[in-house]
């Protein structure tokens, strides 16, 4: 091991979503020293601010962990990609950009599982905190916050009949779905200004960057924590294949994601008995719920050909192309600004739920291959839904004692009665957008899953063989007081001293939408708590 342990106040292990929010927020007091871990680089990749960059970015080694899940039979144990971010900014220098908080009744479900502060009335201050909402301000919104929400910067023909079309079949045009009410159609919000990704690195880490009592450690992968006795004093990480120890004098936190967080926590000894053992780890501290509770939105994507060249596919390629980079290098517009979806709709699949449970992501594209993100040469137009409250429930734990080693993902997706179904209406639902004016005028046929697909079973199936996660793993460390939650409402972790999660793996239950803006309220709820403790 490398020299003395250097000392902080709090050591934040992952620079993601929470991770820069948490460097921010603990470090406007010049007197708490923060050291902020990251196992990526920097944020220098040219791709991570143009917004289309996602597409790469989703797939690049060097930004990306490129984890897989573990084979399963619900989803013909194809192994199902989860990208995570390996960069300043993690997860949100490399995603989707959309900015949704879930529903109101999420929080609300958080606050009855006895997680005090945790209701939609205590979160939406951090939510507004959070953010600057550049327009449609009401009481819902922020503005003056580090992250910027802006709207979409283009529209389409395409896409606006896809929304004229779905108010026409009863789901209405909603004008802030992250507002009073989810229901309905529109245009995605982006975590986005003047035409470039605004991460949490972008938005919460560069600002504080020169603070100094910030530091910043790059390429730093954490293998363990410290403990004495039941308190956790520091972290041991690799950098350039040499070990460090760092001491942390108040705090360590776990940023590391709904992935690595357990992971982290097993290598240290803190976990489920049986898999420690497994792996020849000696059991630190017995906490069942390490790994466990796992929970991700499945996506499957109901495919049409349209009937005329206005699509991505074609703007895309050759002249068009060299147009559209034209018209972002000078003016940041066109579809270099586009994100992974870019009209939504929250719909209830049937009358008696009390908020949306089906989330549709549609793009005018279509995939040759998803996996790599490689367009079609037709024309064509992409409907994705997805259940929203998944009732499956997955694990992630270590495979080896190795702290370099991917854990085994196991999201068991589809396992629920209740998720296969509500994807099946979802798909349904689809089919009726495609179907129904004016947007039956540009569609020529459906080509995935394709009409011979026509019970439910045979829509499941088709789910099966080609749906994807949509990339929202939470719940690994989950709060509560029974006996499988990890960390507390203060989000300490049960039984141990000095030791918080901070990331989306403390969700007991996944939000009804996209993860990154209720991953970037956490933090900003966590620092607050912190900060009260200090005084």
């Amino acid at each position: 091991m490398s020299s003395q342990p250097i000392s902080y106040d709090y050591i934040v292990v992952g620079a993601g979503s929470a991770g820069c929010v948490l460097a921010n927020r603990l470090t406007e007091d010049p007197s708490v020293r923060v050291l902020l871990l990251e196992a990526g680089g920097k944020d220098s990749n040219p791709w991570i601010h143009v917004p289309i960059g996602y597409i790469k970015t989703m797939a690049m080694p060097g930004l990306n962990w490129l984890f897989d899940t573990e084979p399963d039979p619900y989803t013909y144990n194809r192994p199902i990609p989860i990208p995570r971010g390996r960069v300043l900014g993690g997860s949100s220098s490399i995603n989707g950009m959309l900015y949704v908080r879930g529903n109101a009744l999420d929080y609300d479900g958080w606050a009855q599982f006895g997680n005090r502060g945790w209701s939609y009335d205590d979160v939406l201050g951090y939510f507004k905190k959070s953010e600057n909402r550049e327009t449609d301000l009401s009481e819902y919104r922020g503005s003056g916050g580090p992250l910027n929400v802006a709207d979409m910067r283009e529209s389409h023909e395409l896409l606006d009949a896809v929304i004229e079309t779905a108010d026409g079949l009863g789901y209405p045009r909603n004008p802030d779905y992250n507002g009073a009410s989810q229901d309905g159609f529109g245009y995605f919000q982006v975590t986005q200004k003047d035409g470039r990704r605004n991460s949490a690195a972008v938005a919460y880490l560069n600002p504080a960057r020169n603070r100094p009592n910030l530091h910043v450690e790059t390429n730093a992968h954490t293998k363990r924590i410290v403990f004495d006795g039941k308190r956790a004093v520091g972290v041991v990480y690799d950098k350039g294949g040499a070990e460090y120890e760092a001491r942390a004098g108040r705090e360590v936190v776990l940023s590391a994601g709904a992935v690595q967080s357990p992971q982290i926590l097993e290598l240290s000894g803190v976990g489920r008995p049986d898999v420690l053992q497994q792996h020849g780890i000696a059991v630190h501290h017995d906490l069942p719920g390490v790994g466990e509770n796992e929970q991700d939105h499945y996506v499957a994507r109901l495919v049409a050909r349209i009937n005329r060249p206005i699509t991505l596919n074609e703007q895309t390629r050759g002249f068009s192309m060299v147009g559209e980079v034209l018209k972002y290098a000078f003016g940041r517009r066109g579809i270099l600004t586009y994100t992974a979806g870019i009209v939504y709709g929250f719909v209830r699949s049937r009358p008696e739920v009390a908020s949306p449970d089906l989330q549709f992501h549609v793009a005018h594209a279509s995939f040759k291959d998803p996996k790599k993100r490689i367009l079609d040469h037709e024309p064509g137009i992409t409907i994705g839904p997805c259940q929203l409250r998944p009732e499956s429930r997955g694990t992630i734990h270590i495979k080896s004692a190795d702290p370099f080693a991917a854990p085994a993902i196991r999201p068991n997706f589809l396992s629920a009665e209740m998720d296969r179904a509500t994807l099946a209406a979802g798909m349904r639902i689809g089919r009726k957008l495609i179907s129904a004016a004016p947007l039956s005028h540009y569609v020529d046929a459906e080509t995935l899953p394709g009409p011979d697909c026509a019970t439910d079973d045979e829509i499941i199936d088709f789910a099966r063989q080609t749906g994807a996660t949509l990339y929202h793993p939470v719940g690994t460390c989950k709060m509560g007081s029974d006996p499988m939650a990890v960390v507390c409402d203060q989000l300490k972790v049960h039984g141990l001293e000095g030791l918080r999660v901070v990331d989306a793996s403390i969700m007991p239950t996944l939000v009804s939408g996209n993860t990154n803006a209720p991953t970037i309220m956490i933090a900003e709820k966590a620092a607050d708590m912190m900060k009260a403790e200090q005084r």
